[in-house]
């Protein structure tokens, strides 16, 4: 008979292998993990080798973000990490959203809202905690309230970008969200910002995060993203319909409504196995009587479906079987049409005006619970929301003001994994906002792959018609607006690079040429593509320039390759040579035979450059 022994009791702690079940979760539900791994290695470095408290995790939109955050969660709490806070956007519906992943992944100890810890009767300076809490004052002033001062808390900031950053940098002033973060930070925590646009927090120099130590989190294999629906070669690999940049006439948003109906009712009969329920996002201004206009359009187009006394009953019918005709030549049309007929009253339209409206009905929008669902929103849906079976975007009006990078790269909610039915997806848009938002996507991949590369000291690009951030967020003190170039990783030289750039061959060969010889990491592919389209007047438009050494330049950082004022200057353009070239290239060398290609860009082109 045994008899009992509290010593075998006294040491219940969770084991300290957390990450590798929550890897092997993921891999029991088909899941790739490498991508995780890459990026909780990368932080885990930081964490153990290097002396700064903050850096960025920087991924794709809608590219598994939060599984990635449960995975690098489970692993602080096995290297010994007791006090975890989560901050997300100021929403209900993504705290619940993300929240309740968290909860059901099995992580010990099971996260917390932050209002589940108040209580007196709850302790916070024994045990572990993982906790969440909503970006905005009331909440963050009751948590700090509660935990005071927590000795080496570690902050994970979900879409750090948004209220994270200070807003008043160059008033000497802090916003409130920035000093409270601070002050839950205290003299040692530690801030681990994640998100999908990160130069506001580079150029903002938020909580002095260190640009040379920010994460990648590579997208996995099922991803489809601004290649697929942004691509800089070929014709796009689902419907884009591209609308006048004037006019807001109904038979827009009706016939995307019609297209929409159709392609449901072509999967639900010849490509799922079991019927699904999909959703349409229409994208309005912030303004809440063009969401009403919108309503009005789709509903009464709804309803006119369900009425065969109506008089535009016939025509919308008709509409509708040209559409499968022309589409599906595989389909029968008259069946079709009858299943539109038959279940067009499985209809709901959401109108998202406010985060009431998202707590509210933030599950059906997320997941779509009626056969045909309609979302009409502006900004309040644009941002750390995932949207299950979205199949179709409709953006009703061109902008006319210059639009934000991180605003509408936010704003792609078609990314993400997509591609069992990406052929069927449509992005309905006006012309001009479609060739904003692509160029807007040509800045932000230029940019990340200096970061890729490990550049440290990053560039962002902005131009007449799209800013890279909002300026208040810039810190005038340490960020340069004109230096008006871009380097990329180092490479070994040698007297015949130079011989190559200096030769008689044509530019654009000259430059494939030189992209063989050093290698995409010091000349990055996606450059060179978004080159040969810029080409408005041939290969004129694209010059090289015989190579340099940086050892003339007292103020250069010569191990390095790098100038905080740049290095091309306007003897190097060589106009007399170079009259109609507005992509300029040097390569610069040290005296330990490296090398660095630099770019430079004329034009209405801005490029910022944080030389802190």
């Amino acid at each position: 008979m045994t008899t009992f022994d509290i010593s075998k009791f006294n040491d219940t702690t969770p084991s300290s292998k957390q990450y590798e079940r929550q890897l092997d979760r993921l891999r029991s539900l088909g899941r790739n993990v490498e991508c995780i791994e890459i990026a909780v290695r990368g932080a885990l470095d930081n964490l153990r080798n290097q002396s700064s408290r903050s850096f960025v995790i920087y991924g794709e939109p809608q590219s598994g973000k939060t599984e990635m955050m449960i995975c690098l969660t489970a692993k602080l709490l096995d290297d010994g990490h007791r006090f975890i806070v989560h901050l997300l956007n100021d929403s209900v519906d993504l705290l619940g959203q993300n929240l309740g992943r968290f909860k059901t992944s099995g992580l010990a100890p099971a996260a917390r809202n932050f209002s589940e810890i108040l209580d007196p009767s709850v302790p916070v300076k024994t045990g572990n905690h993982v906790v969440f809490c909503k970006k905005n004052g009331s909440d963050l002033r009751k948590l700090r309230d509660k935990i005071g001062q927590v000795d080496k808390i570690i902050i994970i900031d979900d879409e750090a970008d948004y209220a994270s950053p200070n807003g008043q940098i160059n008033s000497g002033a802090k916003t409130v969200i920035n000093e409270l973060i601070e002050n839950l930070l205290g003299s040692n925590g530690i801030y681990i910002g994640v998100t999908a646009t990160p130069a506001r927090l580079d150029l903002n120099n938020t909580f002095k995060n260190d640009s040379h130590l920010w994460v990648d989190f590579p997208p996995h294999p099922a991803y489809t993203g601004q290649d697929v629906f942004f691509p800089l070669e070929g014709s796009p690999s689902y419907s884009l319909q591209l609308l006048p940049n004037s006019g807001d006439e109904p038979k827009y948003p009706r016939s995307a409504l019609f297209r929409f109906l159709v392609n449901v009712a072509y999967l639900n009969n010849y490509v799922n196995e079991a019927e699904e329920n999909y959703s349409l996002l229409v994208h309005t201004s912030g303004n809440k009587t063009d969401h009403k206009s919108d309503w009005s359009v789709m509903n009464a187009a709804l309803n006119d479906l369900q009425n065969p006394s109506s008089p535009k009953y016939e025509r919308y019918v008709h509409e509708i079987w040209e559409n499968i005709n022309e589409r599906y030549k595989d389909a029968d049309a008259d069946e079709l049409t009858k299943y539109v007929l038959r279940n067009i009253s499985r209809n709901s339209i959401l109108v998202i005006n406010s985060e009431r409206d998202f707590s509210l009905r933030g599950a059906a929008a997320t997941n779509p619970s009626s056969l045909f669902t309609i979302i009409i929103g502006g900004n309040i849906v644009s941002r750390g929301v995932t949207l299950e079976n979205l199949l179709s975007m409709f953006f009703t009006r061109d902008v006319k003001h210059k639009i934000q990078q991180d605003t509408y790269i936010q704003r792609a909610r078609m990314f993400g994994s997509r591609g069992k039915y990406l052929r069927f997806f449509e992005l309905t848009i006006p012309n001009a906002l479609y060739a904003d938002w692509h160029r807007c996507f040509v800045f932000h991949r230029l940019a990340l792959d200096a970061i890729r590369q490990k550049m440290g000291s990053l560039v962002w690009l902005s131009d007449r018609r799209i800013s890279a951030v909002a300026s208040s967020s810039i810190d005038n003190s340490t960020v340069d607006l004109n230096r008006g170039e871009m380097s990329f990783q180092l490479f070994n030289y040698s007297d015949d690079i130079d011989a190559l750039v200096s030769s008689d061959e044509s530019s654009v060969v000259i430059m494939e040429k030189l992209a063989q010889r050093i290698g995409d990491g010091a000349f990055p592919l996606y450059l060179r593509k978004y080159i040969l389209r810029m080409l408005h007047h041939g290969a004129a438009s694209l010059a090289f320039h015989p190579s340099k050494s940086i050892d003339g330049y007292r103020d250069a950082n010569k191990e390095l390759i790098e100038r905080d004022k740049g290095l091309i200057g306007l003897s190097d353009l060589q106009k007399n040579k170079f009259p109609r070239a507005i992509h300029h290239f040097k390569i610069f060398y040290n005296s330990e035979g490296k090398a660095r290609l630099f770019y430079k860009l004329e034009g209405s082109i801005q490029f910022l450059k944080n030389v802190k």
